[in-house]
């Protein structure tokens, strides 16, 4: 049976976990999958596929050709960015705060542990919209489960070791 609920797992970027974004109001963030990840990938075009199928009715009953997918190609659509080469992207929103849990699934109370850069399990819910004449496939982020610390990503971001010099 094809579902359009999915855990999967990859590494975290651009997260508004805290607070919601400035523009949409909403908490969010880009989960970054590597190609190599078939499980993952799996998971997530099958319920891309489950989504178009159940959908059909709100599009007019077909899937239109230029219905909007929410997984890209990082080597094709940020090429210029390492993190994101040999590995797919989507961008995943709620309307509140995350669960956020440990490998043990105890909650983390300190926000600051879960940042742009760690690696996560994340559950996602993919769904069809019809809206203003814009077709296509959303997602929805559910909980999310801190597997390992990874390589801060921050946007012009130097660690101030490699910045400044011991006073002596």
């Amino acid at each position: 049976m094809k579902k359009n609920r999915v855990i999967v797992k990859g590494r975290m970027a651009f997260a508004h976990l805290n607070n919601p974004s400035n523009v949409d109001k909403k908490y969010g963030m880009t989960l970054i999958i590597s190609k190599d990840d078939d499980q993952s990938v799996g998971r997530i075009k099958e319920a891309i596929e489950c989504v178009k199928e159940s959908s059909k009715e709100k599009w007019g009953g077909y899937v239109p050709n230029n219905l909007k997918i929410p997984l890209h190609d990082g080597d094709i659509e940020k090429p210029e960015k390492a993190q994101f080469r040999n590995s797919f992207y989507l961008n995943a929103k709620c309307s509140d705060p995350p669960q956020i849990v440990d490998r043990n699934v105890e909650p983390i109370e300190n926000r600051a542990e879960v940042y742009s850069g760690c690696f996560i399990n994340v559950s996602l819910v993919f769904y069809g919209y019809n809206m203003s004449g814009n077709r296509g496939i959303g997602v929805w982020l559910g909980n999310i489960q801190k597997i390992k610390d990874g390589p801060r990503m921050a946007k012009n971001h130097i660690d101030a070791r490699d910045e400044f010099e011991v006073i002596v």
